[in-house]
């Protein structure tokens, strides 16, 4: 964690950070364009009991936030075709896609999804790594810490332990699950965290509330 000084102290105040293989400086020195998009995602966000309870299939309200900020700034949804090939025979070798992708660096949020995802993810980060088509991986998701308020508003069992928290990505990153790939990894804390609301009001509040474009999302 070298280079965890670079991380602007106002994020590191509210957001739990952790790297793998100076992955800041990578991202800051070579990367500086994709490096203040990050940063002012990170500065930018908070999320609110409404956004907790909203659920969201697929994507979440939470994740579609990042995903509309960083759009708008071109990042992208990507899928890499990849193959290899040995003399005249070529063989497929799919990589999964990422969701946010610019300019070499690659952004996964993981909210609330089985903490398997993570594998799927770390390993993607380390083949377009390889490939050369990856410098930076990033991934965003919840600090551990944040069960203990999912526990006061009632809602933890929608949120349990073997879903997607930092306590059970960091072992796997530093396990060697993204190889040689540089990994900025930041946690989502409780400092993040608008409590203006309760959770029968925020229910309330999605049920009749229409759902916005992504890059319409408050962030």
């Amino acid at each position: 964690m070298a280079t965890l000084y670079l991380i602007p102290k106002d994020i590191q105040d509210t957001w739990e950070v952790r790297e793998w293989r100076n992955a800041a400086g990578v991202l800051k020195t070579a990367k500086p364009k994709e490096w203040d998009d990050v940063m002012g995602c990170l500065k930018a966000f908070r999320f609110s009991t409404q956004e907790i309870v909203a659920g969201g299939g697929n994507r979440s309200t939470i994740s579609k936030k990042f995903d509309g900020y960083l759009a708008n700034r071109g990042w992208k949804e990507t899928q890499f075709h990849t193959s290899i090939k040995v003399d005249e025979s070529i063989r497929e070798s799919p990589t999964h896609k990422v969701d946010n992708f610019k300019n070499g660096v690659g952004l996964e949020l993981e909210w609330n999804n089985k903490d398997p995802f993570y594998d799927r993810d770390l390993n993607n980060f380390r083949l377009l790594f390889e490939l050369r088509v990856i410098e930076v991986g990033i991934i965003v998701t919840r600090s551990s810490h944040l069960e203990n308020t999912f526990k006061k508003l009632g809602i933890y069992s929608s949120y349990g332990q073997s879903t997607t928290h930092m306590d059970k990505l960091f072992p796997r990153i530093e396990g060697g699950g993204g190889g040689g790939c540089p990994i900025l990894a930041f946690g989502i804390s409780e400092k993040l965290y608008d409590e203006t609301m309760t959770v029968e009001e925020a229910k309330a509040q999605v049920k009749k509330a229409k759902k916005k474009p992504a890059d319409e999302l408050d962030l």
